[in-house]
């Protein structure tokens, strides 16, 4: 194949394995800690990952009890990680629910500009209902009012990123000119949810505008995400349903006008890898019998918006008490997991033990040929553009991948043995927009 692979590492705390923690090798007493996050960092970044990502959620989360779930705030996090490393690219989750467009905007464009152009903001409405009472409200706003919000959010975004022109700032000693105000232009934006007069007070950034990244795959999300991202994190248990989702978007997306290979889709992998077949089952059966039964019951029942502690754990899981998809608001995610209980029938602790692993991403246990084989199915037959990385735990998890499945993708001429771009969009093959108020996209619009 002609075309090279993205490969992100998704750094959660200790790994993704619920029990992860409780492995010896994990390390969960640095997880706040901001060198272990550089370290893992600057090992994807020797192995020429595209970038390191992070999840965020403005909330505790549930069950902190049984697992090590603290979550540093990701910009923080990310300006760190961007001071210890050159090239990588960092990807963090920041929720339109829960911020105002002025103050990101700010943030991200700052952070673009300290990491050369290295960031990504990865678009999240929050689907947590314990962070309304975080933000002074009485409940959490219903799905499509979620993503009624984001549409505006991502539109004020968007016009302050660019209400800077490329060449705005003229820096000229003689004249004692540092900028051309006629370059730098309020946005005016009254809508429903926001109110922002602009400009913002950082000049465009280096990649323009941080690279979007989303990761809904309901109706609203695919929607979404075919106006706005520019990469698509998204969970499949199937090749089959990889594919659909692959079709439907890229089709979106050029039916919004956009051209279909400026936007990613990067489903997660999570590898247990062994020397055998047997062995790497072997390893992943070793974490699955570390679960908590409380917490992955838990993390069962907020999938599917039905409280399941009072049935059987070895008993058939109860279909029939879950809403039909129609009535779900939010969750894409429950109908994976319906999709694997019509497809294998397990019990409510089998379906546990099989999302312990990465909450409904894709479990592969194998030799490393056998994941690198994956890898390369998936990418070949129209299911992936490449890959988000999450190791069962960390950081050995991520070691193991990068030293015998890399280099096997590498000798199959799936994945760059160097960088050659400095920038994000650079690494994922993404063009640098234009700012809508130069002078060319001006007459193009009018």
């Amino acid at each position: 194949m002609s075309r090279s692979l993205h490969l992100n590492l998704f750094i959660y705390p200790d790994g993704h394995h619920e029990a992860a923690w409780r492995r010896p090798e994990s390390q969960p007493e640095r997880i706040t800690d901001i060198s272990y996050y550089q370290e893992l960092a600057q090992r994807a970044e020797d192995a020429t990952f595209d970038a390191v990502f992070f999840a965020d959620g403005p909330a505790l989360a549930d069950n902190i009890a049984y697992a090590a779930r603290a979550g540093l705030e990701p910009i923080t996090k990310m300006t760190a990680i961007a001071a210890a490393t050159e090239r990588i690219g960092v990807i963090g989750t920041s929720s339109t629910t829960y911020n105002e467009p002025y103050n990101l905007a700010r943030q991200f464009a700052s952070l673009d500009h300290l990491s050369n152009g290295r960031v990504g903001w990865n678009i999240v409405t929050t689907s947590s209902a314990a962070a309304a009472h975080n933000f002074g409200l009485d409940a959490h706003p219903v799905h499509a009012q979620r993503y009624e919000r984001a549409e505006e959010f991502l539109d004020v975004v968007t016009r302050l990123w660019d209400s800077w022109e490329d060449d705005a700032v003229v820096a000229d000693r003689r004249s004692g000119v540092y900028a051309d105000t006629d370059k730098i232009h309020r946005v005016d934006h009254e809508g429903e949810h926001f109110r922002v007069r602009g400009p913002l007070n950082v000049p465009r950034s280096p990649q323009g505008r941080p690279v979007y990244v989303q990761a809904g795959s309901s109706p609203d999300g695919r929607a979404f995400a075919a106006r706005w991202a520019e990469a698509i994190f998204t969970a499949h248990q199937t090749l089959e349903n990889a594919q659909e989702f692959y079709s439907d978007i890229k089709a979106r997306a050029r039916a919004a006008g956009r051209d279909p290979g400026q936007l990613k889709v990067l489903p997660g992998i999570s590898p247990f890898i062994g020397s055998t077949s047997a062995e790497a089952r072997a390893l992943e059966e070793e974490f699955n019998d570390l679960t908590q039964p409380a917490y992955s019951l838990r993390q069962l029942s907020n999938l599917v918006g039905v409280d399941l502690s009072s049935y059987d754990l070895d008993g058939p899981f109860p279909t029939e008490v879950v809403a039909p998809v129609g009535d779900r608001a939010f969750h894409s995610r429950s109908q994976l997991v319906l999709d694997i209980v019509a497809r294998e029938n397990p019990t409510i602790r089998q379906l546990c033990h099989r999302l312990a692993g990465a909450r409904g991403h894709r479990v592969v246990a194998g030799t490393p040929v056998e994941v690198a084989d994956t890898i390369q199915k998936w990418a070949e037959q129209g299911a992936a553009d490449g890959f988000n990385v999450m190791p069962p735990w960390l950081p050995g998890g991520i070691d193991v991948f990068i030293e015998e499945v890399v280099p096997i993708l590498r000798e199959r001429g799936l994945f760059r043995t160097e960088y050659t771009g400095s920038t994000l969009r650079d690494h994922l093959g993404l063009s640098r927009p234009a700012s809508q108020y130069a002078p060319t996209i001006r007459e193009k619009t009018a």
